[in-house]
Parts: C-alpha cells; sequence; structure tokens
C-alpha cells in the first residue's frame, strides 16, 4: 500500500536518522520531512515501532497515511524552476 510518512523532529540529529531509518524501509524523500512508498499494514507497524524506540522521549510528530489508488490518481504536483529535491 503506498503510505506517506511526515514528521515534524526538532532535534538535528534525530532527524537525521529517523531520515535514514525512512530510507531503510524503502520510502523516498519527496519533501525535508516527508517520504513516501509502499509499505504492507505489518511494514508500517513495523517502521513506526523503530521510530518510536528511536525518538524515545524526545519532542516529535510522526504521521503515517496509507493512501489509496483514487487519492494518488487526483494528485496533484507543482514543482518550480529550480528546485532541488533535498537529499
Amino acid at each position: 500500500m503506498t503510505t506517506l510518512l511526515i514528521y515534524d523532529v526538532p532535534d538535528d540529529a534525530l532527524r537525521y536518522r529517523v531520515a535514514e531509518a525512512c530510507l531503510d524501509y524503502g520510502l523516498r524523500r519527496v519533501q525535508y520531512s516527508a517520504f513516501v512508498g509502499e509499505l504492507s499494514r505489518n511494514r508500517q507497524e513495523e517502521v513506526l515501532l523503530r521510530l518510536r524506540r528511536l525518538i524515545g522521549a524526545r519532542p516529535a510528530r510522526v504521521q503515517l497515511v496509507p493512501l489509496c489508488e483514487k487519492d494518488l490518481r487526483l494528485m496533484k504536483v507543482l514543482v518550480t524552476s529550480g528546485y532541488v529535491l533535498p537529499r
């Protein structure tokens, strides 16, 4: 199932580790703190558990949003000239 994972993590080092975890699960970056990719329900739970352990009691907000095919077909994207996707 296509999944959007977005997060707000104030700590720079922790934010980097959250991004690395997303990449480990095969998600691709679409914004600085947003990743998308195919995750089964089990993998969705697995990535959330990993992030929960990684973040611990530090301030953070993580949202995992399953996206249906119908909504994906309706998606609109605006990219302006000169935009470079973050690494």
